[in-house]
């Protein structure tokens, strides 16, 4: 059981190498399309708008669990490529390219949740650490475009967008070759999937705790990575417009996979609700140090970064984890694609306030994003009050 795994990883992070492609471009589209910088945060806005519309459909609907998890994951990482392909080829300006990079995110929503299914379908007894690894590898792939960035790579800026398109068709052909797990078989005798039924996950009070975990989580996490360029510059940390920005941001967000790693070794030994009420807890503490850091020396201020954006990102496996084993089998795929609709949705504002105010508050924006892991840590109590309990038993 453990060759599925490295699979299903590398499969989920060449398939959402997708998702942030504009931003790998936004340079040139700046230039080339005599567009500005929010225009580019429009564009992200987009992926992300289709991507809740996507899991709503999924989750409302009962797909998710009527069809092979690996077969809509294939048929939607080939969708998104021809949409990521046409936003490069085709796309010439705002008008034509929100539509592509709205469809580039519906896609995305056959991508993500059921590749958390088909972790958990090959792997229930250790959902936790395999989820973590798939997290990880997700987060390093949104820090990838300032690496590309830094590197300074020639290449058009066409050229970048389609090797994400190439990249997401051998993402489609490796999970169709997997198939999927021999787990979350529907049972003899189980109700029958109707439309809405997925709902009623929220009446089970461990995925319902698991859930409002995983939405405090969210206010925070996104609208952190949207605003970490601003803090560092913010901070003194680097000079706008300089390669620092760029290399510091992907050492904050990349930083975020190897706390996804350990993260998942360690929920082994104690379970994942713990492990995320830590990652809440140390993600509230930098939150809420953050704005009185501007008296630290570079060095300290760069260590609380850091430590923000490995805790900031550590817990968010385990929100799936724990909401995996707390479903009926027959509705996990759904769930979890509800899960992921109302956070997407839930960082959508955050973004938009923190980018709206960040001018004005400075470094203090850190407190609007404080509630997220606060609120979280509260909704999450019912479950990391309880014994320990490995990650992947019941």
């Amino acid at each position: 059981m453990n060759r599925p795994i490295p699979v299903i990883v590398v499969a989920q992070l060449l398939g959402t190498s997708l998702w942030f492609s504009a931003n790998s471009a936004a340079d040139d589209l700046i230039r080339d399309w005599g567009i500005v910088a929010a225009d580019i945060g429009t564009l992200t806005n987009a992926v992300q708008l289709g991507f809740i519309v996507g899991t709503l459909m999924f989750a409302l609907s009962g797909l998710a669990d009527r069809f092979a998890a690996s077969r809509i994951f294939a048929v939607c990482a080939v969708l998104g490529a021809v949409f990521n392909g046409a936003f490069a080829l085709v796309a010439t300006d705002m008008a034509t390219a929100v539509p592509l990079r709205f469809g580039v995110g519906f896609c995305l929503a056959g991508v993500y949740p059921l590749g958390m299914k088909l972790v958990v379908s090959w792997a229930p007894e250790r959902s936790g650490a395999a989820l973590a690894q798939l997290v990880g590898m997700l987060t390093l792939g949104t820090a990838l475009p300032h690496g590309v960035r830094l590197a300074g790579a020639g290449w058009s800026w066409q050229a970048t967008i389609l090797v994400s398109s190439a990249l997401a068709l051998a993402a489609a052909a490796m999970i169709l070759r997997l198939g999927d797990g021999p787990h979350l078989k529907r049972r003899h005798g189980a109700p029958p999937l109707r439309l809405g039924r997925v709902f009623q996950a929220f009446g089970i009070p461990a995925f319902r705790a698991s859930a409002l975990g995983y939405f405090g989580h969210m206010w925070e996490l996104y609208a952190f990575w949207t605003l970490i360029p601003t803090l560092l510059v913010l901070t003194a940390l680097a000079d706008p417009g300089s390669p620092q920005v760029s290399g510091l941001a992907f050492a904050v967000i990349g930083i975020g996979a190897l706390s996804c790693i350990a993260g998942g070794w360690w929920s082994d030994r104690v379970g994942s609700a713990r492990v995320a009420a830590t990652a809440l807890a140390l993600s509230a503490s930098c939150c809420a140090l953050f704005p009185l850091s501007g008296g630290w020396g570079e060095g300290w201020r760069l260590a609380l970064l850091l430590l923000w954006g490995a805790a900031a990102v550590a817990d968010s496996p385990h929100f799936s984890a724990l909401s995996a084993r707390a479903c009926p089998p027959e509705i996990v795929g759904s769930a979890l694609a509800l899960q992921n609709c109302v956070g997407f949705a839930i960082t959508m504002v955050a973004i938009q306030l923190g980018t709206a105010w960040v001018d004005g508050w400075g470094a203090g924006i850190a407190w609007l994003l404080l509630p997220g892991p606060l609120l979280g840590l509260l909704g999450l109590y019912p479950l990391w009050r309880a014994p320990s309990q490995p990650a992947g038993r019941r």
